[in-house]
């Protein structure tokens, strides 16, 4: 006799083979590693950007004193072009006048009252002499030809402080010149060869006038 045949369902999953082939899934915070490390991470990232600032700084600094240090490289080259080209030299006494010291003096050979000998001189932006000291006085003395030949200066004297007071405004140092002659008003001062005398301002005598020696630049045409 035959037996009986027996059907039965088998449902099988599509993925049931796939899913028991791969591996079981790892927990989530297996690969992340402890929180040092991210602050490391963190730290050289920070580190990273801080040298490269300081880098960026350095270079531009570097490129900044290149700039002045050109500059200045051209500002003294150009200075020194400008030395080369004016040199500095003794101001020369203009025609007929001496230089005596450190002034230009002119000896005139007219005659005049005080008064317009003092007009004349700022005519020619000079002024009657002024005297410093003893030495300067014995240098012009020295130019003076001869005795009898008198020559104003910007001295006389003033009232009512009754004194000798330059032309200038400053009053005479009686250590300094002595005169003689008398003192008292429309008294004016005259030097000669060997003696400083007063005598009255609207007499005629001749006259000196000064200009102060300076220095100026003179210039020289450079080569191009």
């Amino acid at each position: 006799m035959d037996k009986p045949v027996i059907y039965a369902d088998l449902n099988i999953s599509r993925n049931a083979g796939l899913e028991s082939s791969s591996p079981p899934s790892l927990p989530q915070n297996v690969c992340q590693g402890p929180p040092w490390h991210k602050f490391a991470l963190k730290l050289c990232c920070a580190g990273i950007i801080l040298l490269a600032l300081t880098v960026i700084g350095l270079s531009v600094s570097v490129i900044f004193l290149r700039q002045k240090s050109t500059e200045k490289s051209s500002m003294d080259v150009q200075e020194n072009r400008k030395e080369t080209t004016e040199r500095p030299v003794l101001l020369k006494c203009p025609t007929n006048w001496q230089l005596i010291g450190d002034k230009c003096l002119l000896f005139y050979d007219t005659y005049k009252p005080w008064n317009d000998s003092l007009a004349d001189c700022f005519t020619k932006e000079s002024r009657l002499l002024l005297i410093q000291d003893q030495e300067e006085l014995s240098l012009i003395q020295n130019r003076i030809d001869k005795e009898a030949i008198m020559f104003w200066i910007g001295l006389n004297f003033t009232l009512p402080e009754k004194n000798w007071k330059w032309i200038n405004g400053s009053f005479l140092n009686s250590n300094m010149l002595q005169i003689t002659g008398d003192a008292k008003e429309n008294s004016c001062v005259y030097i000669t060869r060997t003696k400083i005398t007063s005598e009255d301002c609207a007499t005629e005598n001749k006259w000196i006038c000064q200009k102060e020696l300076k220095p100026v630049k003179n210039k020289v045409c450079s080569a191009t």
